[in-house]
């Protein structure tokens, strides 16, 4: 057996080490690993361009994310803002909760890349969570406000990762398949998809009382702002700084 291909393991996890620029450094490794295993150039070449072309569909990153980021140097973030801060009863809670509603439903039928962190969440979700905020709560403390900007990744993760497992086309549907046949348990991959469907429901609710409560926890900063008149302080903050002394590391500077 010939362990040198391996080389390219190890090309990449140097390389990755050192900080280079990954794309350079998986292709270094996927061409000394070729040459390594007997291909000639020609071949190494020829085996990229076959699996750039099986798997295409990936070159329409390289046009979508040009498109949001001249949305985003346009005013999308601040259009999408304004019109949450049009809306009456338009709440950071309410608003994610629909998020995580159509995320679910989306990627349950198969329709993953609709929605996601760079094309969804950054330019628009966010912006509009942190309107609503701002529009029912007042100005929001930096603690705060990256608080709702984690929320509203985190929307996105939950809606997703417990929404396309009831695709039964996904690849770890198929994986689920394939180990439990090793066992002698020949399930068909909609069965899997079916017992999925709980799975979600619960997420979904869990997840939905979360930003019920964030909705209720801005609620509470913004009656009580800080002495300082400055913006609302969350409590979020004061949660912190109670686990901080929990732990034993005092924000104030005093040992108990």
């Amino acid at each position: 057996m010939n362990y040198w291909v391996l080389i390219g393991i190890l090309i990449v996890v140097a390389g990755f080490a050192l900080r280079l620029n990954p794309m350079l450094v998986v292709t270094a490794a996927a061409i000394v690993t070729g040459l390594i295993a007997g291909m000639d150039p020609v071949e190494v070449v020829s085996t990229f361009g076959k699996a750039f072309n099986d798997n295409r569909i990936i070159a329409i990153v390289w046009i979508v994310l040009p498109v949001i980021g001249l949305l985003e140097r346009f005013g999308l973030q601040q259009r999408a803002a304004a019109v949450i801060r049009g809306m009456r009863n338009a709440t950071t809670g309410r608003l994610l909760i629909l998020y995580l509603l159509y995320r679910q439903v989306t990627a349950a039928i198969g329709l993953h890349s609709t929605a996601g962190h760079p094309q969804t969440v950054r330019p628009l979700v966010a912006p509009m969570a942190l309107a609503a905020a701002e529009k029912q709560h007042g100005e929001l403390d930096e603690p705060t406000a990256e608080k709702v900007k984690a929320y509203s990744a985190a929307t996105d993760n939950v809606g997703l990762f417990f929404g396309e497992d009831i695709f039964f086309a996904i690849g770890s549907i198929v994986l689920i398949q394939q180990t439990l046949a090793t066992y002698g348990y020949n399930l068909a991959p909609l069965e899997l998809a079916l017992w999925a469907i709980p799975t979600a429901i619960l997420a979904f609710l869990i997840h939905g009382a979360r930003l019920m409560l964030l909705d209720r926890r801005l609620a509470t900063a913004s009656r009580h702002p800080r002495e300082s008149g400055g913006p609302a302080s969350s409590a979020f903050g004061e949660d912190e700084k109670r686990d901080s002394r929990f732990r034993g590391n005092d924000t104030d500077g005093e040992r108990p």
